[in-house]
């Protein structure tokens, strides 16, 4: 439930209610807004007495939610999350491009990458250190040695950096070198490695399981945020269908459902959705105008001699070409 208090609700009656909550073991979450507190009730709500609450000052509704999600759902949280990642913001008017290769695969390869990206208005650096791959025998990443690099190119450039992580050791390592966790499709219900996410203290990257409901991956976001964490930001990369032209089918319809459902950022990643470096471009174009956050390029220096997803790719130029094709697109959208 949510518990609405009136507009200019004194400071010692929202402390009331919340103490109120918290005497009965549920746990509260205030969301203040500029003339609103709305306080969010998580846990057992038969332990409450919605007569009683109704009872103090200054409460002026109680409203059931009905979602299993608490945290992710908009209801308890109505203004829109913006996530600090590093040197940078995703939220409602940024305009978010987070650019570079699948895999890292030199020290060297990763710094001419991310001297392109950052010429070209990406925001933040990808690279993948820990790469679950559908064959034992693909490339599987530098690792530890990946995020090293990730780390100094993403000094050298002035670019927040994220990494992909698939297990507690992958975390623990991660912490040290980038600035924000990403959980890819594969590990969107590994419940355990959700939970360690969202004790890492850094902000977390959610993408979309092959086959998940939108229901089912707020659920997921809710592990992370339930261990402390509310800096979560969804990526929609495309799900299982029976269609075969494009290695997924990219869901833009998730983006404006999430935006009723979530105060959570949404970005999309048109690289994974369809496989394919031509349709990248009028993708990225459709997710920003249908309100999408950010954007998750795949760039790299010779995607023909790529070590992982090369297909679907952008060389320098092409990225270069499509950040300058999305400006107006940004500004209609209302983007800074």
């Amino acid at each position: 439930m949510i518990i609405v208090m009136k507009p200019q609700a004194a400071a010692e009656h929202i402390t009331a209610v919340k103490n109120y909550i918290e005497s009965n073991g549920l746990t509260a979450h205030l969301s203040e807004g500029t003339q609103v507190t709305i306080i969010g009730v998580v846990g057992d709500k038969s332990r409450l007495s919605t007569e009683h609450l109704a009872l103090f000052s200054d409460v002026d509704r109680i409203v059931p939610v009905t979602e299993s999600y608490k945290l992710a759902n908009l209801k308890f949280h109505p203004d829109p999350t913006v996530v600090t990642v590093g040197c940078t913001q995703i939220g409602p008017h940024t305009r978010t491009i987070i650019a570079g290769p699948c895999a890292v695969e030199s020290n060297d390869q990763l710094m001419l990458i991310a001297k392109a990206v950052k010429r070209s208005g990406a925001t933040m650096l990808r690279g993948g250190a820990y790469k679950p791959r559908t064959s034992p025998y693909s490339f599987q990443g530098l690792e530890e040695e990946g995020l090293r690099y990730m780390q100094a190119a993403g000094k050298e450039y002035g670019l927040a950096t994220i990494c992909e992580v698939v297990s507690l050791e992958a975390i623990e390592a991660a912490v040290k070198y980038v600035d924000m966790l990403q959980i890819g499709a594969r590990n969107m219900q590994n419940f355990i490695l959700l939970k360690e996410a969202g004790r890492s203290g850094l902000p977390v990257l959610l993408k979309r399981g092959l086959c998940a409901t939108i229901e089912e991956w707020l659920n997921a976001a809710e592990y992370i945020m339930a261990e402390g964490n509310p800096n979560v930001v969804l990526c929609e990369r495309g799900i299982r269908t029976y269609e075969t032209s494009t290695r997924n089918t990219l869901d833009l319809s998730a983006v404006p459902v999430l935006k009723e459902k979530t105060h959570l950022p949404v970005i999309v990643d048109p690289s994974h959705a369809t496989g394919a470096y031509r349709y990248v471009p009028p993708m990225a174009k459709a997710a920003v105008a249908c309100g999408a956050d950010g954007l998750m390029i795949e760039v790299h220096n010779n995607p023909a001699c790529a070590l992982s997803d090369g297909p679907q790719s952008l060389n320098f130029e092409k990225f270069s070409h499509l950040t300058e094709e999305l400006k107006p697109y940004w500004t209609l959208a209302g983007r800074n």
